[in-house]
């Protein structure tokens, strides 16, 4: 699934588009950075509370092309800064990890 399909799909607050054509794979939820750097597979889809820029910098590492915020958290201005920088896309869901996690299930990702 493309980027931009999963953008358009969710109820979504778009904060940077980045590359509407990359490949998402799977998805990966997590709020530690060392985890997610740790476990986080090539082209995942990342479902995080976390807001600050060092969550760009751990999508970089691990080539995750989409950060999806959830229960409504909005990113700091850095975060949308490195993001734009990086081409990463970056949205926020007014959803709870799990039932945002439900609905990548049923748009087809796995874990």
């Amino acid at each position: 699934m493309k980027v931009s399909e999963l953008l358009q799909a969710l109820e979504l607050e778009v904060h940077c588009a980045g590359n509407g054509e990359a490949d998402v794979f799977c998805g990966v939820v997590g709020d530690l950075l060392s985890f997610v750097m740790g476990h986080a597979p090539e082209g995942a889809t990342w479902v995080t509370i976390q807001n600050h820029v060092n969550v760009a910098a751990v999508a970089v590492l691990r080539e995750i092309p989409l950060i999806l915020l959830s229960d409504g958290r909005k990113p700091a201005p850095e975060l949308v800064e490195r993001c734009r920088s990086e081409t990463l896309a970056l949205a926020s869901s007014p959803l709870s990890a799990f039932e945002l996690c439900g609905k990548l299930y049923g748009l087809g990702l796995k874990g």
